[in-house]
Formats: structure tokens, C-alpha cells, sequence
């Protein structure tokens, strides 16, 4: 969890220049319309029962209520603002194993879900494109939006990795342990661009998980560093190309030190925003020349 807090840090270290803004929590209605309303009420009130909490990771407080609400808004305001300007990301989120009677796997409730189900039952947008790159499936995101075609899902992960039971997204891409980064990017920019065509989606939001970085502690792949900034780099480009804004997420990354997963994820970021830049919606801050622009990121 530590990671999040260092992430501003890792990127002021990197020399890149961001604004943040702090989201709006999400209504409870909008977490209660893809979880289970009484496991919701047993999260706001931190009585979520043990076993659920093994299931997770980590118990379930007062905090960590609030800070699910925080996620799920950043989640959602991210991709606001992408809507409006091309690109934003959340300084957390990708939770993406929280299921719709509860949470597993270090999430406690799925931020991509009720950001992307809020953000098609109001209207913004028509369709969106679950992108999830983390190293482990999105299998949560994967069972609430079974049999919609308004949110579909895409993830591809290591096949031997968490959750032993996949769940069926919409398109998965199983990857062999060990799979490094030229195989990696041929596979994803080939999937990427034949979805990209097929669902026409209005809105992509990413999962961009470190954790299939070679020296994740959590892992099976094997990308390295450049690797994962090249990846970074492809799904913002693809998306731009294409003239789908894109709102990303963090995920998972996982190793002893926390501040070197929060350099990978900041790295991940700078390769996004960088792949952005000439991103036709991507507004210009003010005082800025066209060499020179920052980054919008929503905190949570």
C-alpha cells in the first residue's frame, strides 16, 4: 500500500511536472450498483466478515472505507477528464479482482467497474474498453460485466498466475511464464488494434499494472523496464491514433522496496503522457508552448 504514497515523490524525483486533483468519493449508490449492497454496508461500517478479509489481503478499517470511495471517484473523475481532454490517470486504482459479492485479492471494491458502469448509465459515453495489462487476470471486472456489450473487457495476463479459476472477459490473452518483451508487444499491439476496430469504444480505461516486470515479486513474466514503458507507450498511442481518450489506473507491482514499484509506476505514467502529448484533446496549460506540457493526473 505504501507505494501510492511515494508515487508524486518518484515522479517529482523523475523531473515530470503533474497536476493533481483530489476526486469527489464516489455515492455509495454507484459502489452498491456492482457490489452486493450488503457486503457495501459491511465495508462502510469496517465489519466485513474474516473470511472475506483473508480473501482480500488485508483487513477492512475505517481508512481503508474511506479510501475505496476515493479510489472509485478517482476512477471515475480520471476518466472524466479524459473525455474532455484526451488523457488523465489515477494515482491508484485497477482493482480489478473485487467481484460482485465482495472484494479478493488486495481489492476491497472494483474501482474500473462502477467508474465504467456509472460513466455508461449516465451517458457520457456509449461503450468502454477495459484495457487490463496487470500481470494477474481482471477477473472481477470480468464476471460483473459478463454478457454486457456496453463495458467489455480485455486481459491479458500470465496464464499461471492469480486466480487459479479465471473468469471469461470479454477477449484474454494467456501468456506463457518467462515471456519477455518482444513477444509481449508483438501479441498486445496486434490484440489491441483488432479491438480497437471491432468494439469502437468511446472511452479505454487501462489497468496498467507493473507487475509483469521481470523482478516483481508477484510475477511470471519477464518484461523489463524499457519494456514496460514501450507497452505503456502502445496503448496510449494506439488509443490516440484511434481518437479514444484514455483514463489509466496503476494496478498491481509488487517488490521488498517500495519506492522502487513506485519509480516503475511513475515511469509508466511519464511513458503514457509522453505517448499523449499531441493527443488532439489533451489541453495546453496555461503559460505552456506546444514542447512543453504537464501531465493531468487525478490523485486519489
Amino acid at each position: 500500500m505504501g507505494k501510492y504514497s511515494l508515487l508524486l515523490d518518484a515522479l517529482a524525483e523523475a523531473g515530470q511536472a503533474i497536476e493533481v486533483f483530489a476526486p469527489e468519493p464516489m455515492a455509495l449508490e454507484w459502489v452498491e450498483a456492482v457490489h452486493d449492497p450488503d457486503y457495501v454496508a459491511a465495508v462502510m461500517a469496517a465489519r466485513v466478515p474474516a473470511e472475506r478479509e483473508r480473501r482480500i489481503g488485508f483487513p477492512v478499517t475505517a481508512a481503508v472505507a474511506r479510501r475505496t470511495l476515493a479510489v472509485a471517484g478517482g476512477t471515475y473523475g480520471a476518466a472524466l477528464y479524459a473525455l474532455e481532454h484526451g488523457f488523465a490517470a489515477n494515482g491508484a486504482g485497477g482493482s480489478h479482482h473485487a467481484l460482485p459479492d465482495g472484494g479478493a485479492g488486495y481489492c476491497v471494491t472494483n474501482d474500473l467497474a462502477i467508474a465504467a458502469n456509472l460513466l455508461v448509465v449516465e451517458g457520457p459515453v456509449r461503450r468502454v474498453l477495459i484495457v487490463d495489462l496487470d500481470v494477474h487476470q481482471g477477473d472481477g471486472t470480468a464476471v460483473i460485466f459478463a454478457g454486457r456489450d456496453d463495458v467489455l473487457t480485455f486481459s491479458m495476463h500470465a496464464g499461471r498466475n492469480f486466480p487459479v479459476r479465471k473468469a471469461r472477459s470479454f477477449r484474454d490473452v494467456e501468456l506463457a511464464d518467462g515471456c519477455g518483451d518482444a513477444e509481449y508487444l508483438a501479441i498486445l499491439e496486434r490484440e489491441l488494434a483488432g479491438l480497437l476496430a471491432e468494439v469502437k469504444p468511446d472511452l479505454v480505461l487501462f489497468q496498467a499494472g507493473v507487475d509483469p516486470h521481470v523482478d516483481d515479486r508477484l510475477g511470471r513474466l519477464a518484461l523489463s523496464d524499457a519494456g514496460l514503458a514501450a507497452r505503456d507507450a502502445m496503448v496510449v498511442g494506439m488509443c490516440r491514433a484511434a481518437g479514444v481518450p484514455l483514463a489509466s489506473t496503476l494496478g498491481g507491482g509488487y517488490a521488498a522496496d517500495r519506492m522502487t514499484v513506485a519509480r516503475r509506476h511513475a515511469a509508466g505514467l511519464i511513458a503514457q503522457w509522453g505517448a499523449a502529448r499531441d493527443f488532439p484533446k489533451v489541453a495546453r496549460m496555461p503559460g505552456e508552448n506546444d514542447d512543453a506540457c504537464h501531465p493531468r493526473a487525478q490523485g486519489a
